[in-house]
């Protein structure tokens, strides 16, 4: 494994990591009103696994978010949101990713995989940031642009586009019994 002068690897050393779902952030901006005012909220995370191959682009990450926790600072928008109209929350509880191809741009990564909402799967692509080393673990940042039309949610045209940014700040920690390698 590469080093640079400081001992800090250049790459995550190869192995399995859990993502710390108490340390990570998903958070959103989307607009409403349409397209005059910012929506911003969140989503939490419950668990997920980042495997991390000797070839970078062999890598695959899988995450679970708990639907019921969309938040923004619009409670009566929330209810809305979690209730059968768009993320109904009480029969499809979670939404999860699953990686499927990393692809190398050259200044970083692209993530594609499919994410599921109420039982509807789409393509996505995650820009994933350079990674930051540190004593608790490997944090990732990525950003990804989501359709809600493309998982069936096209009703109340005016209280939430179309379109949702999601950013992800992500601590993933060696899983317990991880053989990283140097």
């Amino acid at each position: 494994m590469p080093h640079t002068t400081d001992a800090q690897p250049t790459a995550p050393a190869p192995g399995t990591y859990t993502i710390d779902a108490g340390r990570s952030t998903i958070t959103f901006t989307t607009r409403h009103v349409f397209g005059l005012g910012a929506v911003d909220g969140t989503f939490a995370l419950t668990s997920g696994q980042v495997n991390i191959a000797a070839e970078p682009t062999q890598s695959s990450a899988t995450a679970v978010i708990a639907a019921d926790t969309f938040t923004t600072s619009s409670g009566a928008r929330d209810k809305v949101v979690r209730s059968p109209k768009y993320l109904d929350t009480a029969t499809h509880p979670h939404i999860t990713f699953a990686s499927n191809g990393v692809q190398d741009t050259g200044t970083g990564y692209v993530l594609r995989g499919e994410l599921t909402v109420k039982a509807t799967a789409q393509p996505v692509e995650l820009t994933v940031g350079q990674p930051e080393f540190g004593a608790e673990g490997i944090r990732f940042s990525a950003t990804t642009r989501i359709d809600r039309y493309a998982f069936g949610i096209t009703v109340d045209k005016g209280m939430t586009a179309r379109h949702l940014t999601l950013s992800l700040d992500i601590l993933a920690v060696p899983a317990t019994g991880n053989t990283t390698g140097e």
